[in-house]
């Protein structure tokens, strides 16, 4: 079976991918058949972000290629232009934000209920600790005034 997939090239911390029809057996990085364009997502603006042989594609796909997922998606951006892809971006830069933001939310949750389970073992020692400390004081304060009885 043939696919057209992405094929990741570049360094480390900066991806480019090669738009590659394949047999779906080989390797992701492995070899291919034809290179139908390219995908950058670390391209600057104003630079050439996405380029595919449309095509090329459609020839592949009339000849039973299928799309890989992302493929599908990154066809469908590019019939809407440069704009599609500036918004399949900012999506993706919300849906990273709001996963950091849960899992944020998750961590300060396990903190205050640790927190919590933590506090009650806290206060009853105090509690119990409270009543006996006013009573030797409550104890002093008359037997001071005793002393002070006597001397009249």
């Amino acid at each position: 079976m043939v696919i057209i997939r992405l094929s990741r090239g570049g360094s480390k911390n900066r991806p480019y991918f090669n738009v590659v029809v394949a047999d779906s057996k080989m390797r992701r990085d492995g070899r291919f058949i034809e290179r139908v364009g390219f995908y950058n997502p670390m391209a600057r603006e104003g630079s050439e972000a996405l380029k595919l042989n449309l095509e090329r594609i459609t020839y592949w796909q009339g000849h039973g290629a299928l799309l890989s997922e992302t493929m599908s998606r990154i066809v469908k951006l590019n019939a809407k232009g440069p704009e599609g892809l500036a918004a399949m971006k900012k999506k993706d830069l919300d849906k990273s934000e709001a996963k950091k933001a849960k899992k944020a939310a998750e961590k300060a949750a396990e903190i205050a209920a640790a927190e919590a389970e933590a506090a009650p073992a806290e206060e009853a020692p105090a509690a119990e600790a409270a009543p006996a400390e006013e009573a030797p004081a409550a104890e002093a304060a008359p037997a001071e005034e005793a002393p002070a009885a006597e001397d009249k």
